[in-house]
């Protein structure tokens, strides 16, 4: 079985262009479930699946850099708040104005940090929605020792698979650990986008 990357659209038999969109297809973009059922992988329903915007949120609250960077972030505003403060009385200017300068560069760290990995989880959430699935292959799983969230240790998951005709590497990170489907060189069910394979993600999301 065919599956069109474009719209999910099934055919049983290959054809050059999709009858319900137009897309381009190609004998690569078969059907995976059977591959799936094989490797008992969770199969993903066609696309467009129903992933809300706010699922990037919900990506945040267990993204370790996007904590991380949140606590800059209310640091600097405590900062700057208590150095704008201290500067307004001429006595203590000395001490408010680096405390405001301190304040301002955690707030515009922190802030610069959780715009990047809001702009990543939308790119999750939308690869998630729209993504044509393929079987990929887990590289590594290892947890950073060095980072500690809310008394847990980061994940890394590091994964390839194969996609128009090129291979390509993604991984996620994610504060919770991972289950039995994600082990070292165990295959995994990825998310792509046909139009840009770079923005990719396994799924179900970890």
């Amino acid at each position: 079985m065919i599956i069109c990357p474009w719209c999910g659209t099934q055919y049983a038999a290959f054809q050059p262009n999709c009858q319900n969109c137009g897309g381009a297809l190609q004998p690569g973009h078969a059907d995976a479930s059977a591959a799936f059922e094989q490797e008992n992988l969770p199969m993903p329903p066609p696309p467009p699946r129903p992933i809300s915007d706010g699922y990037a949120w919900k990506l945040l609250t267990s993204d370790g850099f996007a904590i991380a960077a949140g606590v800059f972030a209310l640091l600097g505003g405590i900062f700057s708040l208590v150095g704008i403060v201290l500067t307004i009385g001429i006595i203590t200017a000395f001490v408010g104005i680096p405390f405001a300068l301190i304040g301002f560069l955690f707030l515009g760290a922190g802030a610069a940090v959780l715009y990047w990995r809001y702009q990543s989880a939308q790119k999750i959430a939308q690869v998630l929605r729209e993504g044509q699935a393929t079987e990929g292959r887990i590289l590594s799983v290892e947890q950073n020792f060095a980072v500690r969230v809310n008394n847990r240790h980061p994940w890394t998951i590091s994964y390839s698979f194969q996609a128009n005709g090129g291979s390509y590497t993604g991984s996620v990170t994610t504060l919770n650990p991972p289950g039995q489907q994600i082990q070292l060189q165990r295959p995994a069910c990825v998310l792509y986008l046909p139009e840009a394979p770079e923005i990719n993600s396994l799924y179900p999301h970890p």
